[in-house]
This record gives structure tokens, sequence and C-alpha cells, in this order.
């Protein structure tokens, strides 16, 4: 089965609107085994969305539209629908009854333009909006479906799930499963040179790059009978790219750095501090995000300036005098002074110049440093970073991050 994906909305043409819509249904219609070869988006105008539903329905079987079953007139995506399959509606009135029962229940009066929402064709499968005032409906004609939804995510991501899920699976046959492998410390293309072979060889389970600013994924599908069945087919490929890629495989599906980090500090019980001069507490709050991780982690220390490294972590002067506060010196010093001032067994530390000013030919916009001290061993990473500002500390926060990581799997 061949699906498309139709949002209605003039603010979403507009760019007001992000369409997190598509994202979603398009992955849960592939795990289902379904095709979503186009998305498109219409504005709430009655011609131009009959030219698009003409068009979706040449190069598909089933149609989803997002957005427009509001109560006021330029919410016109069912009417038009109905018309354009030629078929009248009619109240339905447990519809009505349950749009008059949300008003109820918010002590409000429903207003009688909300009424609209509640005509259906007889023959339509009616789904329920337990999160809103807008049912959405299925419709089938002459071979082709169309299901229409709600635009608010709160609303339709339900309905798909409650009402439209189980209607679309007796259409389906076999499954779609994925599941995703998280690399960090290789680019793309260094990634992808490794498994070149494995690339292009593929065919079921078939494996798909996908590079962001700070990491690789590699996506691993298979098509089967059954999630079961489908998992077993992954099992041998994915086992072959982490021999390939080993530790610059940080995780599996919906993770990041900062988290599988965290699980090895908690794991481990690897008391931590942080001392930052370049990226001012994006480092820390990165692992604090990770519930639990209070267990291990001991404190964040913002130093930026000279006389504060010197005070709160120790860093000597004749150092910095030496050195300059962007050195691997300063960042070692900074780690070591973090972890015994606060007596924790691992001290991490960032020191850097992310610009647009403050650069020199001999330490350049994007040098940061990190620096890192665990249970007595003291060590560095120089990074030469590209990008503005926030890319610069951004990157240097994930970098850090991973090499945290790494140094703990070597312990």
């Amino acid at each position: 089965m061949k699906a498309e994906i139709l949002a209605v909305g003039t603010e979403i043409l507009l760019g007001d609107i992000l369409n997190t819509n598509a994202q979603y249904l398009s992955k849960k219609l592939a795990q289902l085994g379904i095709e979503v070869y186009f998305q498109g988006v219409v504005g709430d105008n009655e011609d131009r969305l009959k030219e698009a539903l003409e068009l979706s329905f040449k190069r598909a079987d089933l149609v989803i539209t997002t957005g427009g079953l509001g109560p006021t007139k330029d919410d016109l995506t069912k009417e038009t629908i109905f018309d354009f399959f030629h078929k009248p509606s009619v109240i339905h009135e447990k519809s009505l009854n349950s749009i008059k029962e949300y008003f109820k229940k918010s002590n409000r009066e429903m207003p009688d333009n909300n009424i609209k929402q509640a005509y259906f064709p007889e023959d339509a499968i009616i789904m329920e909006n337990n999160n809103g005032t807008a049912p959405g409906c299925i419709l089938e004609s002459k071979g082709k479906i169309i299901g229409v939804f709600p635009g608010p995510p709160k609303e339709l991501v339900p309905m798909f799930e409650e009402s439209f899920l189980p209607y679309i699976k007796k259409f389906t046959k076999g499954v779609l499963y994925s599941k995703v492998l998280r690399v960090a410390g290789l680019g793309e293309s260094k990634a992808c040179e490794i498994i070149q072979d494995i690339l292009d060889e593929q065919n079921n389970p078939t494996i798909a790059p996908y590079a962001k600013d700070t990491e690789v994924t590699f996506r691993i599908t298979a098509k089967a009978n059954t999630e079961v069945e489908a998992k077993k087919i992954i099992e041998p490929l994915e086992k072959k790219v982490r021999e390939r890629l080993g530790e610059n495989v940080y995780g599996v599906g919906n993770t990041s750095i900062e988290d599988e980090t965290a699980k090895l500090l908690i794991k481990n019980n690897l008391t931590i501090a942080v001392a930052e001069s370049c990226t001012g507490g994006l480092l820390a709050g990165k692992l604090i995000n990770y519930p639990g991780i209070s267990s291990v982690f001991m404190d964040g220390v913002v130093s930026y300036s000279n006389e504060s490294k010197m005070k709160r972590l120790g860093v000597k002067e004749e150092t910095l005098d030496k050195y300059g506060a962007v050195s691997k010196e300063v960042a070692m010093e900074m780690a070591e002074g973090v972890s015994k001032t606060m007596e924790t067994k691992v001290g991490i530390s960032t020191t850097g110049i992310a610009g647009p000013t403050g650069g020199s030919p001999e330490k350049p916009v994007g040098l940061v440093y990190v620096g890192l001290y665990i249970e007595g061993k003291t060590s560095y990473i120089r990074l030469n970073l590209n990008g503005n500002r926030q890319k610069v500390r951004d990157l240097a926060v994930n970098k850090a991050i991973n090499y945290l990581r790494r140094n703990i799997l070597e312990r």
C-alpha cells in the first residue's frame, strides 16, 4: 500500500507552525510496511485542496490529511473532502453529544459554529476525539482510503493510535522495523568508509546513514511478517556494524551521548565535578539533564576569569602566565583542581576561544582544550572547531562528554 500525507493550513505554508505531524505519521506508516513517497502542504483554499487531493489519489492508495477541522469558516478540509467524494453529510449525533460534553466539562457554553464539526457522511467511519472537539473520520471510495485528522498533535496522535491503527492494520502485509545505532567521534564520511562494503551489499535489512552536527546515526531497517522476525533479521548486520565501529557506537534508539555517559558514571560509582570556562555551564547542564545523576554529580563551576581559575580551582599563576588560559596545561589543572576541591573521582574542564573575536594565528577561534582527571590520571584533548559562538560551545560539550565516556570505558 502506498500512502501520501497532506497537511492543510495556511499557517504551515507561512512558517508559523512546524509540521511535526508528517514526521510522526511517516514513522508510523513505515512501521506498518506502508510506503510514503510524497508529503504535501496546501493552504486553506477549497480549489487548491481539491487539486491536491486529485494528485495525491493518482499516486497513492491511502491519503491522510491533517488540519482544517475547526469550527470556523476557513476550516474547510472536511467539507471539501466530502464534496470531492460526492458524499453529502448529516449530523452524527454521537459526535455532537461528545462535543457538547467537552464544553460542559470545561464549564463553557458551546458556540453554535461547533455544530459543523459533527457533520459526516453516513458511511464514514468516525474517529472519536478524546482530547478536543473535532472528530476525525475514514472514508473508503473506489479502492481508495482517506483518513481525516485534526491538526493539533495532542489530538492527532491518540486518534491515530486508538482509532486509525486498528483499522489500517487489516490492509497491511508484514512490518518494517528499524533500529538506530548512534555513533560519536567519527564523521559521516569516515564512518561510512569503515562499513562501505556493508552499505554496498545491503538488501534486507537496509542500512542508511544520517549525519548531524554532533553525531552520525545508522538506521537499520528490516521488512518481515512480524516485528520479532524483523529483529532477528537485523541482528547479524547490527553485530557486524558494531564490530567495525567499536566503541564509537555509544547507544541505540532514542538516547543521547550525555545520557549514556551519565549511566556509565552512575554504574561505576564515579563522582564527578565540572569546571568550565568557554562552555559556561553547558557541560554541567547536559549531564544534569539525566535523572538520577545527583548520586554522582557533585558540583559545576563556571570559572571564566584567570582570577577565578586560581582562587576556585587552584590553577597556578605561573601556568597561566606561561601558557595562557587557553592551553592544555590550564585545562588539566582545572580538571584536577575541581576534582580535588570537591573530593570527586573525576574532574572535567573546558577552556577555549568560542569567538567571534579573541583568536590569534597561534590560538584561533574554535580552539578548545578539554582536561580530564580520573582517579589520579590527567589527560587532555585539543579541539579545533568551526562555527559561530554557540556552535563551537555546543560541539565542545559534545566532544568533551564523548571523551569522558571513552575514558571511562578504557579504565
